[in-house]
């Protein structure tokens, strides 16, 4: 795992699945606002488990809950145009018009979102 800051955000890469459920969720909040003192996380799509992006697993709506809890914005970029459900595609959607969660395609647009939210 590698961590950069920009500001007050934590931008965090990983080749290996970091957030499984939700308490590896949990574990990753905390660590990361206490190794970095930020409170906006930036990650890859590939560090989360895929069945996050099968909404009726009730993952992420889970997952994401816990990030609202802990008061911390997030993004997690990657490719997504390989899903094909219009409920996720309408969530992802809806995320990006919002304050707190973000899905965009690059780690660059992930933190331009941070910035337009200041």
């Amino acid at each position: 795992m590698q961590i950069k800051i920009i500001d007050d955000i934590a931008i965090i890469k990983s080749n290996e699945v970091i957030i499984k459920d939700v308490s590896s969720a949990i574990d990753f909040i905390m660590t990361i606002k206490y190794e970095t003192n930020c409170n906006k996380i930036v990650l890859n799509k590939e560090a989360i488990i895929e069945n996050f992006f099968v909404l009726s697993s009730g993952l992420a709506g889970e997952i994401l809950q816990k990030f609202i809890n802990y008061k911390t914005k997030f993004a997690i970029y990657g490719d997504y145009s390989q899903y094909t459900s219009k409920p996720l595609k309408d969530f992802l959607y809806e995320s990006n018009h919002g304050k707190d969660i973000f899905f965009p395609e690059t780690e660059e647009e992930a933190i331009q979102m941070f910035y337009k939210i200041k």
